[in-house]
């Protein structure tokens, strides 16, 4: 991994324990991007797998490296593939004395949004499915965003890994978001009215101070842990490092991204008598592949082993960890109650 920093935080989401609920969302909507200009900007959001996600079409936009590790730009995410955020007539409703003949409803339909093909299911029946991928900036070990900033504004800090948008000044001269051509996972976003580039932050003023980044404290399925790669005895090390069972998204981008997913598992699938079919699996491994690479098949072959084991009652150090019985152990390093600290 070409990061030259000191240490590098990382994170890990266990696919097959979110449950889609939108508490990662919402905590860093309401922490973080809930000011003018900041509508679109959804730091943390949960897509349905397979699915065009947010903004629309992100995986065929382009960005990061090529084979040779030249930074190659891609486009921009425009207005319209995120859409526009959504105006309801809430005066009709309550005070329009109009009863039941009207209902909330949109003024405008917004073409597309973070949830837009929610729970949009594929494949055929009996055999349909769908899983939830919640995405955030990857605080990539080569961060395209920063090599293609023109005006060196963003930074990756040797001392943790997060990658930030330094100097924001420096955005307000940018005559067009390189930066956002750059990003392959289309993380970085443009502030329309204050013409900034802006991004996750990693929750560092929280980290700082040894409270969780929020879409992790907040998580009620504890599917996202956060620590540091080079801590040998926290759970993101023995899950990406050791154990080898959490994958980047994408890696073919080229940008060593930092945040990890253990691939889904999924029920068996069903012939047409309602009998199970194990000729093939329910989520196609090509499509599979095509998101984690191709080691996702040992993955979910020692996924299904360790889960085999604890069905003898032998014991498995992965299926512990991933159960986290604990919440405290998502935290890594970073245990403090957000009430614990003090805001000057």
């Amino acid at each position: 991994m070409p990061s030259n920093g000191k240490r590098q935080i990382a994170f890990v989401v266990d696919l097959n324990k979110c449950m889609g609920c939108h508490t990662c969302t919402i905590a860093c909507k309401t922490l973080w991007t809930n000011d003018k200009g900041m509508d679109h900007m959804w730091w943390m959001k949960v897509n349905t797998m397979p699915g065009r996600g947010y903004p629309k079409d992100w995986e065929q936009m382009g960005g990061g490296y090529d084979g040779d590790g030249k930074l190659r730009l891609g486009r921009a995410a425009t207005a319209e593939d995120y859409g526009k955020p959504m105006d309801f007539n809430y005066e009709e409703v309550f005070f329009g004395g109009k009863g039941n003949a009207v209902h909330l409803a949109p003024r405008e339909s917004p073409g597309w949004g973070p949830n837009w093909d929610e729970d949009i299911a594929s494949g055929d029946y009996p055999n349909a499915y769908f899983f939830y991928l919640p995405r955030l900036c990857n605080h990539c070990g080569q961060p395209a965003c920063a090599d293609a900033c023109p005006y060196d504004a963003i930074h990756k800090r040797e001392e943790d890994g997060v990658v930030l948008v330094l100097d924001e000044a420096k955005c307000v001269t940018c005559p067009e978001p390189k930066c956002m051509q750059g990003c392959p996972y289309k993380e970085i976003f443009m502030n329309p009215i204050r013409h900034v580039a802006q991004k996750c932050n990693g929750c560092l003023p929280r980290m700082e101070q040894e409270v969780a980044p929020a879409c992790v404290r907040q998580c009620p399925g504890r599917c996202v842990w956060v620590g540091f790669l080079d801590d040998a005895e926290g759970p993101v090390h023995k899950l990406v490092k050791q154990w080898k069972v959490a994958l980047p998204l994408h890696a073919e981008f080229g940008t060593y991204p930092n945040v990890f997913y253990v691939p889904p598992l999924a029920p068996p699938r069903l012939n047409t008598d309602g009998n199970v079919d194990e000729s093939k699996p329910r989520i196609p491994l090509d499509y599979l592949r095509s998101l984690f690479g191709p080691e996702v098949d040992d993955v979910l072959r020692r996924l299904e082993e360790e889960i085999e084991r604890k069905r003898k009652k032998e014991e498995s150090e992965i299926i512990d960890t991933l159960i986290a019985r604990r919440w405290q152990e998502l935290l890594g390093p970073f245990p403090k109650d957000p009430s614990e600290v003090t805001t000057s």
